[in-house]
Formats: C-alpha cells, sequence, structure tokens
C-alpha cells in the first residue's frame, strides 16, 4: 500500500520560468484551489498563452487522432479535459483537430478557467481561435472533477483526458483519487474512452487504475521521452 500512495514530484515537471514555483508545490496540497489560483495567475514569459505540465498537445495528437477517426458515430464527438487548468490539449483539439470536436474543459480554479476563456475570445493580445472543423465548439467550465453532476449527465461524453489530474488529487489520499475516477467513468459513454497522462510508473498506478475500474478494460501505453522524461498513457476504455 505505501507503494500505491508514491506521489509524484512536481519539480521534474516544468521547465523554465516556473521551475522554482514548482518546487514550492512539490510539498504542497495539490488539492488546494488557492494553491492553484496563485500558480494561473504567475506572470507568463514571452507570446505563450498556455502552460502544459507534461507536455501539450502537439506530443499526444498522434494518440488523440486515431480515437476520434474510431469514435466516427459521434458528431462531433465529446471531449471533456478535466483539471484543463491552461493546458494547450483543449486547444489544440479544437483548432487542430480534422475531424468535429465538442471540447469542455474544466477546473476548479477560477483563474485557469477566466485565462482560458479570455483566450477562446482573442483577448491577452492573442488571435482569435479558429476551429480545425466547423463543426467543431469549444467551451470553459469552472467545476470540480470529482463532483461532474453540475457538468453532464451520466454516458455524456466519448473521450475523457486527465492529464495530470489524479497525480495531483491523489497527494490527498486515494480515496479521492478514486472519487475522481470513478465521476470520469459515469459521465463516459460506455465505448468511451479515459485516459490519464502521467509520469507515474504503471507498477503504481495500473493495480489503482483496475482496482476502480471494474468492468473497463485498462492499458498503458509509453510516451516519449520528452525532455529526457519518460510518460505513460493509462487508457481506460469501455466495449465498443
Amino acid at each position: 500500500m505505501a507503494a500505491l500512495r508514491r506521489m509524484l514530484h512536481v519539480p521534474a515537471l516544468v521547465a523554465g520560468a516556473r521551475r522554482a514555483l514548482a518546487g514550492s508545490l512539490a510539498s504542497s496540497c495539490l488539492a488546494d484551489r488557492c494553491l492553484w489560483d496563485r500558480f494561473h495567475a504567475q506572470p507568463r514569459l514571452g507570446s505563450v498563452p498556455t502552460f502544459d505540465w507534461f507536455f501539450g498537445y502537439e506530443e499526444v495528437k498522434g494518440l488523440l487522432l486515431p480515437l476520434l477517426q474510431e469514435a466516427r458515430d459521434a458528431c462531433p464527438l465529446r471531449v471533456l479535459d478535466v483539471g484543463c487548468g491552461t493546458s494547450s490539449l483543449c486547444t489544440g483539439l479544437y483548432t487542430k483537430s480534422p475531424h468535429p470536436v465538442d471540447v469542455l474543459g474544466i477546473d476548479f480554479s477560477p483563474v485557469a478557467v477566466a485565462h482560458m476563456n479570455s483566450l477562446l475570445e482573442g483577448g491577452q493580445g492573442q488571435a482569435l481561435l479558429f476551429p480545425g472543423h466547423p463543426a467543431s465548439r469549444l467551451h470553459f467550465m469552472l467545476a470540480d472533477a470529482q463532483n461532474l453532476g453540475p457538468v453532464a449527465s451520466s454516458d455524456s461524453f466519448q473521450l475523457l483526458l486527465d492529464k495530470g489530474t489524479w497525480d495531483a488529487i491523489v497527494r490527498g489520499g486515494l480515496p479521492e483519487a478514486y472519487q475522481l475516477l470513478s465521476e470520469c467513468l459515469r459521465v463516459l459513454s460506455p465505448g468511451g474512452t479515459l485516459i490519464q497522462f502521467s509520469d507515474e510508473d504503471p507498477d503504481v498506478r495500473l493495480p489503482c487504475l483496475e482496482q476502480g475500474s471494474h468492468g473497463w478494460t485498462v492499458t498503458v501505453q509509453k510516451l516519449g521521452p520528452f525532455r529526457g522524461i519518460t510518460y505513460f498513457a493509462y487508457l481506460i476504455q469501455g466495449s465498443h
């Protein structure tokens, strides 16, 4: 059980100007909303409007786009990014996917959500975002990933993305992480896919996911290395 509670060392996940701040996150409660409000309020260097833990959209489009192609019955395919922060996953899918997608990014930090809505509206000196497919849509919403009731009913999304959200929540204990997983699977369609992106070793993550995902198939794919770090995509899928 001690191995299952191993947590990520956050400083290994970031680079550049935010490295020092990320170091302070490593010893903090990552389920603290105020902590993330302060983090997302930090000034951004240069003209990059988003910030990605682990990696961004470009590094995983080769994994995501085939899944969108396979789910042709849903048009547009509904995608939920839980704990989206200010990541490029949502904006990348919206602006670059050749397949129609209806993307919703949620986060419990109002600072992060306000920032992404501003980008969507062409604020902060950025150009307006245009969809890669005419039928694609993009929304951002203030919500708690452990309580998706206000977000959607059961079986609502064909693809769910979790990039580091489990890693943050599990810092408070496995029950909280399992609540996140339960909510994700509740709103995921029976033939859909939940992807957790992490640098956590499969020997640690897989037993947790298998225990909390009865009736779903759990597999893992290696990603990277990106900037010298190997990551993993944990796919939890229903039967098509």
